[in-house]
């Protein structure tokens, strides 16, 4: 409700007060934004369609993303700091419309007095009127909630969004004896349940202290261990403002935009950022330094940027560049490696490794220890990596659901009269009291744990990193969970278990499969985490066909390094007892089974391979063209026409199998991670034949490949599944043929300079005359994928879509992509690499 903060009590006095008021000790200034998209002369603001972000560091350096969306009218303050908060509100004009704000302010006020910090700054609104509603404070994994539930576009109530985990916990504690209650009341520091019930939405308390007038929302965590809180005012020059939950309104006063003031403060813990000196390494930053300096010197004609395919100028070059190495910076801390800003200002196991495979060019070799170090760190008992990490509000969440879990088995446990396990039960809930923020890990992937080993080979493999750093870092347990050699052999332990089925007997249904999500759906367990992300396969092909493969062999390199940098038998065996008892111990010892392992999964590729004749194709394509609108449906016939590309032969590697082995036809760009990981020396024809039927798919124009010009290549092609498939991308295009992954991208462009390199000479000519075609090939596929992507003009972006209209294909952003991607910005390295390619 709202309060007047005159007559709101005695709490609302003191909340009033210190958030009114700026102590004499706080320390203020003014900064300027880090980041901001779109950006002048590099973005397109049509393809952003009314969504605009700017990123700050707030006074101890941690990430303050603010972004509008005129869309929707939603306006996100993400506080990227140790527990991923966010405050959020909605602006609509006078009759219920969203409206679109401007940036009333250049930079931004930041305030650090005790443990509050605070950031502040100014949004204009061209509207007699506005109302601010469906505000809502806590985790961004709330807001990311909200956004997804879609109840941010109805009509404004309160409250903005029902935590039901919390209200059952609370349910649950008032339903105790007097005695535990008041025991479980006092761990999250209240002396009624009403008072939790109190911090599941926030205070609404009008403000008119000094100058201006305004309104806070205050709101405290459920375990009272940290607080949120906007301000929101306006100059009365400017406007009158007024509170009727669930609706701040401001009117204009005369004909004056209305200009706002936005504060934030939060009082969580902050992290400790990493500067590019410590992320990058010194060859990468002179090829910045050289960037710079090119950019610097006055325009020559003609003058691009020194990579294949590139029309960009030295100075929009460099731009681009500095702009992924600051968002590079703004996901780097001390703790961890966020993965992505807004949506994913957390630990992303999967996210985090893959990132660090595609940064070893120019990232330090101290980032790979730590890559490596926080997943060892964060193992589940039987050596799972974390997936996600859930952190703050959203730990509170899952905490507070697996308290309720206990707590209906203790009510049960008491009607039965089971006194001591109902006593059990009670102390376990009671224990997750304790701290209800605990962080709080997801198993629930597989991919991360055949990714593991990869990163760690890699690292070993260095010969940049002596063998007594290397054996220094395995022998530490500073973590607190043991020496990570020990993690090590325990996860190397689980992934030789899961692969040990189909090492021994290479049938389909020993391959590595996903758990049922219902009784007519697996759920998915590697990177296209959507619903519809593996067209509803149980046996993914990048974990079968790419992951497990370079996992069992990454085991064979790791058990070798460790003897060579002075691990003996004797030691690995008293550090992981249990580890060399399973499968792992068997690989280790029988050389035979190894390579009989390595071999069979090797070969697994065979499960997924899928062909067309050309009349199959023009069959197929034609049907999913009429399925399409008639607009699109046009526009990809003029592409048939004008392409040719379905009038030769088609072969790819399916997506996923079904649950009897059968192939699911969607064309994919997976087979990119394969030519990024394989050995790209290897030019044999089985391997040069291999590469080819993937670089083809993947630069065969749409509909037939995945090839679109000025986009980039499609994250999948569903023309030859089957109509239920092309529904599911329809309601989940996520990872749907409507949209390019950065990602993915990334990793085609790397996987070519892969396949040039490894087939060329010091002075960029093929080894042998034999390879001349072939590497003609992979370079003319790389300048048409990195021409494409740039002209889309969001390659930074976390993926992006198109619309078709009048018969023109436009580039959009997608609207739940994130602005800085961990996996995104990994196209420094794609920069790097391909400056370095040698074309005659």
């Amino acid at each position: 409700m709202a309060k007047t903060c005159a007559f709101a009590g005695l709490t609302a006095l003191v909340v009033c007060a210190a958030v009114t008021a700026t102590p004499a000790s706080a320390q203020t200034r003014t900064v300027q934004p880090v980041l901001g998209f779109p950006e002048q002369g590099l973005d397109d603001p049509a393809a952003y369609q009314g969504y605009q972000t700017r990123f700050f560091r707030d006074a101890k350096g941690n990430v303050v993303q603010v972004y509008l969306d005129a869309r929707s009218g939603r306006v996100v303050n993400l506080l990227a700091d140790a527990v991923n908060e966010s405050v959020g509100f909605t602006v609509r004009d006078g009759t219920g419309k969203p409206l679109r704000l401007e940036w009333g302010s250049a930079g931004a006020v930041v305030t650090q007095a005790g443990n509050r910090r605070t950031i502040e700054y100014q949004l204009v609104a061209k509207a007699p009127e506005i109302l601010i509603g469906w505000i809502l404070l806590g985790s961004m994994r709330v807001e990311r909630d909200l956004g997804y539930s879609g109840r941010h576009l109805k009509p404004f109530e309160w409250p903005t969004f029902r935590l039901p985990e919390q209200e059952e916990l609370i349910a649950n504690v008032a339903r105790l004896d007097p005695a535990e209650r008041q025991r479980q009341l006092g761990m999250l520091n209240a002396s009624y349940p009403a008072d939790l019930t109190a911090r599941l939405e926030p205070d609404l308390l009008t403000t008119g202290i000094r100058e201006r007038r305004g309104v806070t929302a205050f709101q405290q965590s459920l375990d009272w261990k940290t607080s949120l809180q906007l301000d929101l005012g306006v100059d009365p020059q400017d406007g009158t403002l007024q509170v009727v939950t669930p609706i701040v309104s401001i009117r204009a006063n005369g004909n004056r935009p209305i200009r706002f003031t936005i504060r934030v403060m939060t009082d969580a813990p902050a992290l400790t950022p990493l500067g590019r000196e410590q992320i990058f390494n010194p060859a990468f930053l002179r090829f910045l330094a050289d960037a710079k300096a090119r950019a610097d010197r006055t325009p020559q004609p003609g003058r691009v940027a020194p990579v294949p395919g590139s029309v960009t100028s030295p100075a929009s070059y460099y731009r681009q560049l500095e702009r992924d190495v600051r968002g590079t910076e703004l996901l780097s801390s001390k703790e961890k490696l966020m993965a992505g800003l807004p949506n994913y200002a957390t630990y992303f196991g999967r996210d985090m490794m893959m990132t660090s495979l595609m940064m070893q060019p120019v990232w330090t070799d101290a980032m790979a220890e730590f890559v490596i170090a926080s997943a060892l760190r964060k193992l589940g008992p039987q050596g799972d990596v974390s997936h996600e990490e859930a952190l703050g509000g959203q730990a509170i969440r899952e905490n507070s659901s697996e308290y309720n879990a206990h707590m209906s088995e203790y009510f049960r446990l008491v009607r039965r009269g089971s006194r001591a396990a109902a006593d059990t039960a009670l102390a376990n809930a009671r224990a997750l009291l304790v701290d209800l923020q605990k962080v709080r890990e997801n198993y629930h992937m597989r991919d991360d744990e055949f990714q593991l080993p990869v990163v760690a080979a890699r690292y070993l493999a260095n010969p940049a990193v002596t063998a007594a750093r290397k054996k220094a870092f395995l022998t530490d347990s500073s973590d607190g969970s043991g020496p990570r050699i020990g993690l090590l052999m325990k996860e190397l332990a689980l992934v030789a278990t899961l692969a040990a089925p189909y090492a021994r007997e290479p049938v389909v249904q020993n391959l590595i499969g996903s758990p049922r999500l219902d009784s007519t759906h697996w759920r998915s367990i590697s990177w296209r985490d959507s619903n519809a992300g593996y067209a509803n396969g149980r046996f993914e092909m990048d974990i079968n066909a790419i992951w497990a493969p370079r996992a069992v062999q990454s085991i064979g390199e790791i058990l070798s390094a460790l003897k060579s940098i002075g691990f003996s038998s004797a030691q690995l065996a008293a550090m992981a007892p249990t580890a060399l008892g399973s499968p792992l111990g068997e690989l280790a010892r029988d050389s035979a089974f190894f390579e009989r392992a390595l071999q069979n999964w090797r070969s697994a590729g065979r499960h997924f391979v899928v062909s067309f004749t050309p009349e199959e194709i023009r069959s197929r394509v034609a049907a999913k063209l009429h399925w399409l609108p008639a607009d699109e449906r046009a526009y990809w016939q003029g592409v048939l026409g004008a392409t040719g590309a379905d009038r030769q032969p088609l072969e790819f590697l399916a997506i996923s199998l079904d649950s009897a082995g059968r192939p699911i036809p969607v064309m994919n760009t997976d087979p990119a991670t394969w030519l990024f990981l394989r050995d790209g020396t290897d030019t044999t024809s089985a391997a040069v034949a291999a590469v080819t039927r993937d670089v083809r798919a993947i630069v065969r124009p749409y509909p037939v490949g995945l090839f679109v010009d000025r986009l980039g290549p499609l994250v999948a092609n569903d023309a030859y599944a089957p109509p239920t498939v092309w529904e599911a991308f329809k309601s989940d295009t996520y990872h749907s043929p409507r949209v390019v992954w950065g990602r993915e991208v990334n990793l085609v462009l790397l996987g070519l300079a892969n396949q040039i390199s490894g087939a060329t000479n010091a002075a960029g000519r093929p080894r042998d005359p034999s390879l001349t075609s072939y590497v003609t090939e992979m370079r003319d596929a790389l300048r048409r994928a990195n021409a494409s992507v740039e002209a889309s003009g969001l390659k930074h972006n976390e993926l992006w879509s198109y619309e078709i209209s009048d018969g023109t294909l436009k580039p959009i952003r997608y609207g739940a992509s994130t602005d800085v991607q961990l996996w995104n910005v990994t196209d420094l390295a794609v920069q790097f690499v391909l400056s370095r390619i040698m074309v005659p």
